[in-house]
């Protein structure tokens, strides 16, 4: 959150001599975006961040693109993807495109012997099932159901679950994540129209400062290459840092709707935003008070964007058959809408308790193998009135 946050100990003034009890000095480290020209925090080591041990060969996770351009209404049932034990091998893209990447995981161990570096991306991590931990040199951030982990580029983390059933969503952004501009005033502060402000972020606590010397194991990833890095001392070995460039936290549960008289559109449940896309939370809230109003959506023609709909828990009104994890891609150039039934079911409704994250890229995305793997192929049938459930493998609970 691109607010000025502080912890731990810090000297009086910037670049200026900083000492241990010792009499050694601290080693100031400048963490920042885009050259010198946005966000960033000024972090003190005990060590130089700079101990090179060795350097393994590096491996691609690059996302294995199956197809590269289509036109055709899509469904993933999200958790037919197995759980894994290892964290990083657990997380398999999606749907992808270069501003994006979207994918899923189901770790089931907590990151012990090894430390993880996005070096390329910021990430947004919305925890759909599971609780824990995200431990950085920052600060620990407890998180649970519903929370969006929102991780900085270059931020060496770990995540620590408290048991072995966990389901992530995670977005990589190229371009900083950010709350909405019209959220925001001239100096940065949220506005009284935005549905969350600063008091709903969670912040980094706890610092814990690892003054440790060994072999420690951070996994870079760099243009869609791992590297494996073996550092001589622990990259948690900060002893304050103060800034605007830090891992932070939001709870869906703490986003505020936006209703009205009619319906509402999208842009009313934007959350977040990148270069080329948005990301929006639907939240349980008050239908339309108009006496004629139509709650369902409308249908609509995706011309500028596709969009693509994580479903997480509730009953989504303009849809049937939904089932949590599920995800939908309405590419642009097609036109979508209600379900069958779904516009006349929902006139006389007063409130819907539906919980799902939306993301619009403005450039089409890309469908992964690990797509095609979980994908329900007759979804683009699914507004004939004779439409059947889709097999789900792991029949995780339905959304109606």
């Amino acid at each position: 959150m691109p607010v000025y946050h502080s912890l731990g100990k810090i000297p009086h003034k910037r670049h200026t001599i900083f000492r241990k009890p010792n009499g050694d000095l601290y080693a100031e480290e400048l963490v920042s975006t885009e050259g010198f020209s946005s966000l960033y925090s000024l972090v003190y080591h005990c060590y130089p961040p700079t101990i090179v041990k060795s350097l393994g060969e590096p491996y691609s996770v690059e996302p294995k693109i199956a197809r590269e351009k289509h036109l055709k209404h899509t469904s993933l049932i999200g958790f037919n993807v197995k759980p894994v034990d290892d964290y990083l091998e657990s997380r398999k893209p999606v749907l992808v495109n270069n501003d994006l990447h979207i994918s899923l995981a189901a770790p089931k161990r907590s990151m012990t012997d090894y430390f993880y570096k996005n070096s390329q991306a910021d990430e947004v991590i919305f925890v759909h099932i599971g609780s824990g931990r995200l431990k950085t040199g920052f600060g620990d951030i407890e998180f649970q159901y519903g929370d969006y982990l929102v991780i900085p580029r270059g931020t060496i983390y770990q995540m620590e679950f408290d048991d072995e059933n966990n389901r992530l969503f995670i977005v990589e952004s190229f371009s900083p994540i950010r709350p909405p501009k019209r959220y925001r005033n001239e100096y940065g502060q949220l506005m009284e129209h935005s549905p969350y402000c600063e008091r709903d972020i969670k912040f980094p606590q706890n610092l814990e400062t690892h003054d440790e010397q060994g072999d420690f194991k951070i996994l870079i990833k760099k243009q869609g290459l791992i590297y494996p890095y073996i550092y001589a001392t622990h990259p948690f070995d900060f002893v304050g840092w103060d800034g605007f460039h830090y891992p932070w936290a939001f709870s869906i549960h703490d986003f505020e709707p936006i209703t009205g008289r009619l319906h509402q559109p999208p842009p009313v449940h934007q959350t977040f935003e990148g270069n080329n896309f948005v990301i929006c939370s639907f939240v349980p809230r008050k239908f339309d008070y108009h006496p004629q109003s139509i709650p369902a959506p409308y249908n609509h023609s995706n011309v500028d964007s596709d969009e693509v709909l994580y479903y997480v828990d509730g009953d989504f009104m303009s849809r049937k058959n939904v089932v949590k994890g599920q995800i939908t891609l309405h590419p642009g150039g097609i036109p979508h809408g209600p379900h069958p039934g779904t516009v006349e079911k929902s006139i006389g409704k007063e409130a819907t308790e539906e919980l799902a994250v939306m993301i619009d890229p403005f450039r089409p995305l890309m469908l992964t193998e690990d797509a095609l793997a979980i994908e329900d192929e007759d979804y683009h049938k699914s507004w004939q009135a004779n439409f059947e459930k889709a097999t789900v493998t792991e029949q995780p609970t339905s959304l109606e």
